[in-house]
């Protein structure tokens, strides 16, 4: 998955990207009160950081007084570029497939904390780490956008499928409760809103994955990849 140096003005591009792919046998911040969301300081330059999974940050975004808004990015922190693809995954056992009963899907990312202030926020590997941040040099209401774009189906080598719609995911990192900016949903078209980052904020969210299992597709070994991109006025 790509992290993603500061953007300026009009800032459009893909952060990240996200491969779920099936593995199967047969088928061959926040208070305790809310979700994490915080308000940062306005500052040049204007920039916008997004990660799904693994991502690349020098330092932490807050050192101290990190309860405390607006918040002020320490100097010597600053996003950087990651080009890892993690992945999601899950493995059907012969006498499941299809049967109806939710199978619960794993990620091999090792991000489990938050780049803002260096808490386990996550919990590997059943949890993937989605969030960021969009600053401005001002004050104001605009909110960055978060939009996945996929195929209407995973494949296998042999051209079968599985529809992404079989694929949907909760949201909730340790210690959270209340509205999260990256809500449970699932895969319902092919380009689909995820979340949003308010300006001068930042915001994250652990996802969830599970497999719904209602099909009987034949057997082996599906993949399929997800582009989240974040867009800012």
């Amino acid at each position: 998955m790509n992290g993603r140096l500061p953007r300026p003005d009009n800032a459009r591009r893909a952060a990240r990207y996200a491969a779920l792919a099936f593995l199967p046998t047969s088928l061959a911040v926040a208070s305790g009160a809310h979700a994490f969301t915080i308000t940062l300081a306005p500052a040049a330059p204007k920039t916008v950081y997004f990660q799904v999974g693994v991502g690349t940050f020098t330092g932490t975004y807050c050192r101290r007084n990190c309860t405390v808004p607006p918040i002020l990015q320490s100097g010597s922190s600053a996003p950087g570029t990651n080009t890892t693809i993690n992945q999601v995954s899950v493995s059907v056992s012969a006498n499941a497939v299809g049967n109806g009963t939710a199978q619960s899907m794993t990620t091999d990312s090792t991000q489990a904390s938050s780049f803002f202030d260096g808490r386990a926020f996550c919990t590997l590997p059943t949890q993937l780490y989605i969030g960021g941040y969009y600053r401005t040099t001002g004050n104001g209401a605009n909110t960055a956008l978060v939009t996945a774009t996929l195929a209407a189906s995973l494949m296998d080598a042999a051209g079968d499928t599985i529809p992404f719609s079989q694929i949907s995911w909760t949201s909730g990192g340790n210690g959270d409760a209340g509205a999260e900016p990256f809500p449970a949903g699932s895969f319902t078209g092919t380009s689909i809103g995820v979340g949003s980052i308010a300006q001068n904020h930042w915001a994250e969210s652990c996802w969830t994955f599970s497999y719904k299992n209602t099909v009987v597709p034949a057997a082996g070994t599906y993949t399929g990849r997800v582009t989240y991109t974040i867009s800012a006025p």
